[in-house]
């Protein structure tokens, strides 16, 4: 049984810097996440086109930033990329808060995505060189509920302070997320300096063996784990974090008929999930097989979005509003699987070399699939084909099924949470500047929790 006291015990003390400030660090964003369209178009009069084309920008940017920002990270480490990210996000976030035009709100909209796109696989990458084995997986669905804490607590802040009248207190707002930008900087610049999350160069006599190869995204997708892994990936975040914040409230209003505070709650009420629920399915989920515990979130979305669909079936009544809270609550509980999972299987497939690449591979995956996904939902709605839109997520849950088995014939045991490189006490302790203290029996990847694609999503 996984206790609170017996994991925190297991990291390392970067590890715990790391997770320490997680929540805080994340409130920011949350002040700001889900008034950003309406700051844009109704405090700052950009038309409602212009100002969803500015919201894209993100996640444009981001797209293009991170096959680059994964080969700087195997190269020069990912503390000098997450420096980097840090860095623009804190000047995009001060640029928008005093943003007045459109052109203005785009360069400060081209900054935050370029620190999306950039701090994925840095930071994931980052953590993967900090602890490994089991510890590294339950660190992903921590990290991840510490991550809804902050948004949530965030939102429910910025909701009750923002006024749309009162153009100061958006200001302020995005002045207090900028300000939350300064934490991750302060770790890397104070007790983390010496962490820079950089694999050790072969040998130059190794390096020149013609068996020897280079780390290229090229050589990643020759393994067929990490092309099903990426494939799955993209197919869970279109059907999930794709559609959240985008089919799901689309169709609740349109299809469903149901209130903006009701919906609201429902948002709440998987935050709420997440943040319960995590470490108890963490030592659930503890050594057993990682693609059956994607099976298994399959099988509770698929019913998330049954859920939903009766609203379509009974539009503005007590059917169609509990079948959404009770999505809420049913997708949460999915998320705190994916969470965990995902990364460290993504982290164990990648050689040391190549660990910026591999995940920024599976954020690319993400990013496409939290782009395509609204692109899809917004065309199906604005023909009136809400229930479609269901009966498309029900095909994706039975397609990541058949993933999941595709890709459990081709991942090694060990990636596949069978066969752990250490006990669940043991980590690698990072004082890269001289090397680990402590060397695990195996070589395995590692990697780090990222922002979520719902920052995005994760």
């Amino acid at each position: 049984m996984i206790s609170l006291n017996s994991f925190w015990g297991a990291l390392p003390r970067e590890g715990r810097w790391l997770l320490s400030t997680v929540a805080v660090s994340t409130l920011g964003r949350g002040l700001v996440l889900p008034f950003t369209l309406i700051y844009l178009h109704e405090v700052r009069g950009f038309d409602l086109g212009v100002s969803g084309g500015l919201m894209a920008l993100i996640a444009a940017v981001a797209f293009i930033v991170t096959g680059p920002s994964g080969a700087l990270t195997d190269r020069y480490g990912a503390r000098v990329v997450m420096l980097g990210g840090q860095t623009s996000m804190v000047f995009g976030t001060l640029l928008l808060g005093f943003a007045t035009t459109p052109s203005a709100a785009a360069v400060a909209l081209t900054l935050i995505g370029v620190n999306f796109g950039a701090s994925w696989p840095a930071f994931n990458s980052l953590i993967a060189s900090v602890v490994q084995g089991e510890v590294r997986q339950q660190y992903f669905g921590v990290n991840f509920a510490l991550t809804n804490l902050g948004l949530g607590v965030g939102g429910i802040v910025g909701g009750l302070f923002a006024d749309v009248a009162r153009p100061e207190t958006f200001t302020a707002i995005y002045l207090a997320d900028a300000a939350s930008c300064l934490i991750p900087l302060a770790l890397f610049l104070g007790p983390l300096r010496h962490l820079h999350g950089r694999a050790p160069r072969p040998p130059r006599d190794l390096a020149d063996q013609a068996g020897y190869v280079r780390p290229t995204y090229r050589a990643l997708l020759r393994n067929p784990a990490v092309r099903w892994l990426t494939l799955l990936t993209f197919v869970a975040t279109f059907i999930g974090y794709g559609q959240f914040e985008a089919g799901l409230p689309g169709f609740a209003r349109q299809t469903a008929g149901l209130s903006t505070e009701l919906i609201g709650i429902g948002f709440a009420l998987n935050t709420f999930v997440i943040v319960g629920l995590q470490f108890a399915m963490m030592g659930r989920i503890r050594g057993r097989r990682r693609t059956r515990v994607l099976v298994v979130m399959a099988a509770l979305w698929a019913a998330a979005w049954a859920l939903v669909g009766l609203g379509g079936l009974l539009p503005g009544g007590i059917v169609a509003a509990i079948g959404l809270l009770g999505f809420g609550v049913v997708f949460g509980v999915g998320e705190t699987l994916l969470q965990p999972t995902v990364p460290a299987m993504t982290n164990d497939l990648a050689a040391d070399q190549s660990r910026g690449r591999a995940n920024a591979l599976n954020a690319a995956a993400v990013q496409a699939g939290t782009v395509a996904g609204p692109i899809v939902a917004g065309l199906l709605l604005q023909e009136g084909a809400g229930m479609l839109l269901i009966a498309l997520m029900l095909i994706g849950c039975a397609a990541i099924v058949a993933l999941t088995r595709v890709l459990e014939r081709h991942l090694p045991a060990a990636a596949n949470g069978l066969l752990q490189t250490g006990s669940a006490n043991q980590s690698v302790r990072c004082d890269q500047s001289r090397g680990p203290r402590r060397t695990p029996e195996h070589t395995t990847m590692t990697a780090c929790g990222a922002p979520s694609a719902a920052d995005q999503p994760g």
